[in-house]
């Protein structure tokens, strides 16, 4: 299927090919990362949004026979709501992978005693290095505690990172990501590689797309498999087969999707 005659596709050949591959596909798996992918990186959490166009491809798809769709985040799951304002029937992967929304009924994340009480002192570890540490803030999870530095000066954020790792490295039971211009601690071990193949064995996908920005979604990309297709959006190193410079041609991905979608399932 040919592109509308108005359609300006920035996407390689190989990755359109690779669209068109993926769609014919008997149960497509559909998983985006959000911040960064589907919407533009902002400094203020809350003021995130997608882009207009991969908002609307993402639900044309999740409306397509044999498609599901999912969003994998390291937002909460609250916060990703919020922002993303998913479609009904998208599935909804929060803070790495630790919180999981399926559908109506599905359980939310509990921690026991002993993780709620490392989960305070890592809380007060990280209130101290903030206390010191101008233009970082904490953002808290269910799971875990996220130092941000998107706002200090680039000598304080390297700085206020190093001490957090420092002080929660050797902590048992405490796990660090680093993202970008973030630190992610959790008391519960998760992954968006992990995430991904729930997502595929919980909904019989023959194939999977993700695309992701930041570094946390190289797991995600690692976990793909023969006949998946992986985008790293940006020009950082990654292990995706393909790439797109931002979030626009994440829009212009989505929608290649769809079309080539929708004339697969004959919709």
């Amino acid at each position: 299927m040919t592109p509308e005659p108005d359609a300006k596709l920035s996407l390689s050949p190989e990755l359109l090919a690779a669209v068109r591959r993926i769609a014919g596909t008997e149960e497509l798996l559909v998983a985006m990362d959000f911040d960064g992918t589907m919407a533009p990186l902002v400094d203020h959490a809350e003021d995130s949004r997608a882009l207009p166009r991969s908002a609307a491809a993402f639900a044309a798809l999740a409306e397509l026979p044999r498609t599901t769709t999912a969003l994998i985040s390291g937002r909460a799951l609250d916060s990703l709501r919020s922002v993303a304002s998913p479609p009904e029937k998208t599935l909804l992967i929060g803070s790495h992978g630790a919180e999981i929304w399926m559908g109506p009924g599905s359980a939310e994340l509990q921690l026991d005693e002993d993780q709620r009480r490392l989960l305070a002192d890592v809380r007060a570890v990280l209130e101290e290095i903030v206390h010191v540490a101008p233009g970082t803030l904490l953002e808290e999870k269910p799971a875990g505690v996220v130092l941000h530095t998107r706002l200090a000066a680039n000598d304080v954020a390297e700085d206020a990172v190093a001490a957090a790792k420092s002080a929660l490295k050797d902590r048992a039971g405490v796990y660090l990501k680093t993202g970008n211009r973030v630190l992610e601690t959790s008391v519960v071990h998760a992954s968006k590689g992990e995430a991904v193949s729930f997502l595929r064995q919980a909904t019989g996908a023959t194939a999977v797309v993700f695309a992701g920005d930041d570094t946390t979604d190289e797991d995600a990309l690692r976990s793909l498999v023969s006949g998946d297709l992986g985008v790293k959006v940006g020009l950082d190193f990654t292990q995706a087969e393909f790439r797109v410079e931002a979030p626009p041609h994440v829009s212009e991905l989505l929608e290649a999707l769809l079309r080539e979608r929708k004339a697969a399932v004959g919709s």
